[in-house]
């Protein structure tokens, strides 16, 4: 992974006396897509299992917010993990991503991330314009596809999806702008089944994002994110298995959910 060396002021002035375009050419030029899925208020709590260890813990949030540089409305996406104190002093972890994701047109304005992993330490501040095709992080500036979201926004964008009529072998692509590179991400939907967690038994429908081999991951198909089979399609699971063991993740606690939960069967 690149380290980043300029400093977030050098990023925000180039921000600064940028010729963006006015509010109105953005609506016009912006898509617009329903979101049922979720809404500010949103919590979403996880435990991370590494093998038989609890070894850490995950916040899920959506907030109010608006982008950082225009005047539209966006989700505050926040994404935490850190590992269990018992283990920090094997391994510590402390994550935050964060993304300023347009309401109506559900793209990133503004993506953040700061990770601190066994000492290594991350800092990345994107922006992107939309409109113009264009990414500027703290290394330069790329050019993106149309409608090209974050690793954060991306998941909020996926549950906004129908799938009602999916069908086993479908396979959905989303443009993903991550470490200074466009990758095709393309999720495969795998099925149906039940879940188990601390926070009950849910109905879920079950995807594959195909990865990258090597960097973590032996296969292609070695994650699976179990999503329930609702309308708030929210994540009840993930499993993965990593060159170094498997990694699971399971639901704790829910709060602030759009809609009912109907996708849950019992409570624990």
């Amino acid at each position: 992974m690149k380290r980043f060396t300029l400093s977030v002021a050098l990023l925000l002035a180039s921000f600064a006396t940028a010729d963006w375009n006015t509010v109105e050419a953005q609506e016009k030029t912006l898509r617009t897509i329903e979101n049922t899925a979720f809404k500010p208020g949103e919590h979403l709590s996880f435990r991370i299992h590494y093998g038989w260890f609890d070894a850490g813990y995950g916040e899920l949030y959506v907030k109010k917010g608006k982008s950082p540089f225009m005047s539209r409305d966006a989700y505050h996406l926040i994404a935490t993990g850190r590992s269990n104190s018992k283990y920090d002093w094997i391994f510590k972890v402390r994550d935050k991503y964060e993304s300023f994701f347009d309401q109506q047109a559900l793209v990133p304005w503004n993506f953040i991330r700061n990770i601190d992993e066994g000492g290594f330490k991350l800092h990345q501040n994107v922006t992107f314009r939309q409109t113009e095709n264009m990414a500027h992080s703290t290394t330069g500036q790329f050019r993106v596809p149309d409608h090209v979201q974050d690793i954060l926004s991306a998941f909020y964008y996926a549950r906004t999806w129908d799938v009602r009529h999916v069908k086993v072998g479908d396979v959905f692509n989303i443009p993903v702008f991550l470490d200074d590179e466009i990758f095709n991400m393309k999720i495969k939907f795998k099925g149906k089944t039940e879940v188990e967690t601390d926070a009950g038994t849910w109905r879920c429908l079950v995807f594959m994002p195909v990865v990258l081999k090597g960097r973590v991951f032996k296969e292609e198909e070695d994650l699976q994110i179990y999503v329930s089979d609702d309308e708030n399609k929210i994540p009840v699971g993930v499993k993965a298995n990593i060159l170094v063991g498997s990694v699971k993740m399971t639901l704790t606690d829910v709060e602030g959910l759009r809609n009912p939960p109907r996708a849950l069967l019992s409570e624990n």
